[in-house]
């Protein structure tokens, strides 16, 4: 459908299961704002613009004074994440990109994504956006049915999802990705599929899905505790997820981790790495960043954050240094999600064959349910085991005092 490629795509890369090993870093900017709020959404956003000016000044310090974090690594990928990084323009994108330039080795750039919502991308914005370093876009389409955009109180409609998707490949944009939420109050099993055909029929290589979810101290939480909006059912997300991974094998898609799934050799090079327990580096309110020892976040506060750093020149940040065992269950829990599964013999190495030992033990109960299955030394969810991948996760945990 292309007409034209943006000069910048010379940076892209198809991904292989051998380069998402790799151990380059990645740098996650968390823009804060948003036009409107979605009232599934527990990130932390603003939908005023009075302290715009102030964070991206602060942003752009930070990167500056968190320059040694990485410690030299190569950054293989850059991720401006939201919030509505689409509310950037191209200028204040090219310049925030300049900076991270000055501060940090990117030669090995593979990949540059922006947060978009469909309301954003006119042909206008599309084209200054190739004048950028963002060679991915991922477009939070949520959603091609009215009912379950207005349910969600998204700021786009389900023609501007269409046509966004379409001018984005027209303008060059061929690395896309979009999200879509299932298990949506009214959502029969055959709008789901319709939902999944136009993936493929749009000719989109990567999309994110996941059940709607009612977090605490959101809109929708508060709406549905005052009847005012339908309650979420849980058995028909579990059915909508079976339909997703079937109908998404069926066209083609690898389900490599559970709420991704990609065309073969497009998976996300920046969440891969983060599965894989790559280094990154979060700037932003709210952001998170992590280094291998010891994980960091940002104060999700717009007004604290920028004034911490542009007066009183102090990172307003929490960490807490992370134990070999708190490790290793972030390991397992983050592997177990992939296609690739947690390495036994990884785990043997990096910590030691006892360790290995329990947690293959461990695993027998739900390889008997077939829920997991043993391959080549890697433990692997079924599609069955999927459904249950967090109680799974939590059962083959390491005590501190388990040895």
């Amino acid at each position: 459908m292309a007409t034209e490629h943006c000069p910048i795509f010379v940076l892209m890369e198809i991904v292989t299961d051998k380069q998402a090993t790799a151990r380059g870093a990645g740098i996650y900017i968390h823009i804060p704002f948003c036009k409107q709020a979605c009232v599934y959404c527990n990130f932390h956003f603003s939908t005023s613009l009075k302290y715009k000016k102030d964070v991206l000044l602060a942003i752009e310090k930070e990167i500056e004074m968190q320059r040694e974090y990485l410690q030299g690594a190569p950054v293989e990928t850059v991720y401006f994440g939201g919030g509505t990084p689409s509310l950037l323009s191209a200028d204040e994108i090219n310049h925030l990109f300049d900076v991270i330039l000055k501060y940090h080795p990117v030669s090995e750039l593979k990949e540059c994504t922006l947060e978009a919502n469909p309301d954003d991308l006119d042909k206008q914005y599309l084209k200054s956006l190739c004048g950028t370093a963002i060679n991915r876009l991922s477009i939070g389409v949520q959603s091609f049915r009215e009912e379950d955009l207005l349910y969600m109180k998204r700021a786009h409609n389900a023609q501007q999802a269409d046509y966004a998707i379409k001018a984005a490949q027209d303008a060059g944009f061929t690395n896309l990705s979009i999200d879509l939420i299932y298990g949506t109050p009214g959502l029969t099993d055959a709008v789901w599929k319709h939902n999944l055909d136009k993936i493929s029929e749009l000719g989109i290589p990567h999309f994110s899905s996941y059940a709607l979810t009612v977090e605490d101290k959101t809109a929708l939480s508060a709406a549905i505790r005052n009847k005012k909006a339908s309650p979420v059912d849980p058995a028909q997300a579990a059915g909508q997820f079976e339909i997703l991974m079937q109908q998404a094998a069926e066209m083609g898609y690898e389900h490599y981790e559970i709420s991704n799934l990609a065309l073969p050799g497009m998976y996300a090079v920046h969440n891969t790495n983060y599965w894989r327990g790559n280094h990154y580096l979060g700037i932003g309110p709210s952001a998170h960043s992590f280094n291998g020892t010891s994980r960091r976040w940002n104060v999700s506060n717009n007004a604290v954050y920028a004034k911490s750093i542009l007066q009183e020149h102090t990172l307003p940040y929490e960490e807490e240094q992370l134990t070999r065992i708190e490790h290793l269950n972030e390991y397992i829990m983050t592997s177990l999600r992939t296609m690739w599964g947690c390495d036994l013999d990884k785990i043997a190495h990096e910590w030691d064959n006892t360790t290995a030992t329990i947690i293959e033990k461990s695993s027998h109960p739900f390889q008997e349910k077939k829920w997991l299955t043993e391959d080549n030394k890697k433990l692997i969810l079924t599609d069955k085991g999927k459904l249950f991948a967090d109680k799974i996760a939590a059962e083959l945990f390491i005590s501190e005092t388990a040895k």
